[in-house]
């Protein structure tokens, strides 16, 4: 069974039960039916039109649906005309896809979990195990997330942009076909980089998929922010195999083994950032993405230009006004001009911020009082957001602990 290609015909079949007149949770319910029957049938006898198969089997599957449905009687004329066999519209709908999942009703948590399962056509029990929650749990959450769509976001379209539209950060695009786009270009950015932060778990790797996701949107639209996005990701991801010890433990970025971090993504990731930079239209994905290409472009972390860093992370500070990224520039400070300048840069912020006490822990042990750093260590492991990085701050509290023994 060939999964990646069952994901990538996910969103044009979509696109094309919701042009023949299905909205939104209807389709989604019924090509995931067909998905599952592709699952069973194609091993033994693959259809020579995947698409069309999907589409076929889709169609009766929501024409079941509907006829079982007393309620919406008035749909059978319309729906009981099922159109003729044969290839399949070739249109690509990934990208009303992404601003419909993105609408702005629903959450963060279920946008990112209905852009899984419509845009990247993970089924709920791969949604369920990345995020380390019941089955039940997400299907109810999925389901909720259509059910919004398919209530607010969702009318007959007349007419629609060019496969390539180009809107701004903050412009929602007109839609084309069934579904109506409420999000809009920020929105579907920030839900992806959502997945992406979410790493992995179980069978999907999620920091993967949202790079292939990001990968189709920066396709599918003229926009520098999903570019910037794109490189972001290829950067940090290409880091990824030295993150962790054998043992599982966290390696920081000073520490890592630079030699075993993927260089192709670096490469294409500086590429695709430098060609982003060059529209003169800066966001905070790019600068972002630009912080990360200096940390790539240091052989060594002695060589890390600190305060190109530092100017970056102002120019990222005009953009956002976000304390967690002051709270990231106070440690590029504490690089570029000593550790007490990076920590009177934390003193201006609040200490109830994430992060904040592990912070003060680094600078303070950069500075050279131990006993602080060991103590603040041991109490940012107990507000630690996860397991590793719990064990990774407790594991550092004990090791300055013991220098101070000796």
């Amino acid at each position: 069974m060939n999964e990646v290609l069952l994901r990538s015909l996910t969103p044009s079949v979509l696109g094309i039960l919701g042009r023949r007149g299905a909205d939104f949770a209807a389709a989604e319910d019924a090509l995931q039916d067909a998905l599952v029957e592709a699952v069973r049938v194609w091993p033994a006898a693959p259809p020579h039109d995947p698409k069309g198969w999907l589409v076929t089997v889709a169609w009766r599957r929501f024409l079941d649906a509907t006829r079982a449905d007393t309620a919406r009687r008035r749909r059978e004329e319309r729906v009981d005309e099922e159109p003729p066999p044969g290839p399949a519209p070739s249109a690509d709908d990934t990208l009303q896809l992404y601003f419909l999942c993105a609408h702005p009703s629903l959450t963060p948590s279920s946008a990112v979990a209905l852009t899984l399962r419509a845009v990247g056509g993970l089924t709920t029990r791969q949604i369920a195990q990345a995020y380390l929650v019941p089955e039940a749990t997400m299907a109810q959450r999925i389901s909720r997330a259509k059910r919004t769509v398919s209530g607010n976001g969702v009318s007959p379209a007349h007419g629609g942009p060019p496969a390539r539209a180009k809107p701004r950060v903050g412009e929602k695009p007109r839609a084309r076909g069934r579904f109506e786009q409420p999000g809009d270009v920020a929105t579907v950015l920030r839900v992806l980089y959502l997945v992406f932060n979410e790493g992995y778990s179980g069978d999907v790797d999620l920091a993967a998929e949202a790079i292939r996701l990001t990968r189709q949107l920066a396709a599918a639209i003229d926009h520098p922010e999903a570019a910037g996005l794109l490189a972001l990701m290829l950067l940090h991801h290409a880091r990824r195999a030295a993150r962790t010890a054998p043992d599982g433990s966290l390696v920081p970025l000073a520490e890592q083994d630079r030699g075993r971090w993927d260089t192709e993504s670096i490469a294409e990731g500086v590429g695709i950032l430098q060609a982003a930079l060059a529209r003169d239209r800066l966001g905070e994905f790019q600068v972002q993405a630009a912080i990360a290409a200096l940390h790539a472009d240091a052989a060594t972390a002695g060589e890390t230009d600190w305060v190109q860093i530092v100017e970056w992370y102002d120019e990222l500070t005009r953009l956002t006004d976000s304390p967690v990224v002051r709270l990231n520039r106070a440690v590029a400070v504490g690089e570029a001009d000593g550790p007490r300048a990076g920590l009177a840069a934390l003193a201006a912020l609040e200490d109830s911020l994430p992060r904040h006490t592990a912070v003060a822990a680094y600078l303070h042990e950069r500075d050279g009082d131990l006993a602080t750093a060991a103590r603040l260590y041991a109490e940012a492991a107990r507000k630690a957001p996860n397991l590793a990085e719990r064990d990774h701050l407790t594991r550092r509290a004990a090791r300055l602990n013991a220098r101070r023994g000796h």
